[in-house]
């Protein structure tokens, strides 16, 4: 088992920056693979970023590449988002996610989300 919490969600005008933060349990972070998903009101849950567990790949949704980095560190058990140029268009809850492998569909294990909301 697997437990995420994510943090650092909150309200940023537009072309501001967020950065957001999932501390996980239960399992030897190193293993694993750890992405974020967001999901707007009214729509499907979509894949943002994910990266491998030893951190050498990456993967990003072509709506964020060039402005959101994922980021990992083994020592804390913790993943990244960091998010810059931000739109409104990125409002969501964004849920970290975690399993056995890098792709952009959702591995096993959730977190609880966190909002973000953008103003333009």
């Amino acid at each position: 088992q697997v437990q995420l919490v994510e943090s650092g969600g909150g309200l940023v005008q537009a072309g501001g920056s967020l950065r957001l933060s999932c501390a996980a349990s239960g399992q030897p972070f190193s293993s694993i693979a750890m992405g974020w998903f967001r999901q707007a009101p009214g729509k499907d849950r979509e894949f943002v970023a994910a990266i491998r567990r030893s951190d050498v790949s990456t993967l990003s949704a072509d709506s964020v590449k060039g402005r959101f980095t994922i980021s990992r560190d083994n020592a804390k058990n913790t993943v990244y988002l960091q998010m810059n140029s931000l739109k409104p268009e990125d409002t969501a809850v964004y849920y970290c996610n975690a399993g056995l492998r890098l792709q952009t569909t959702p591995n096993d294990y959730w977190g609880q989300g966190t909002q973000v909301t953008v103003s333009s």
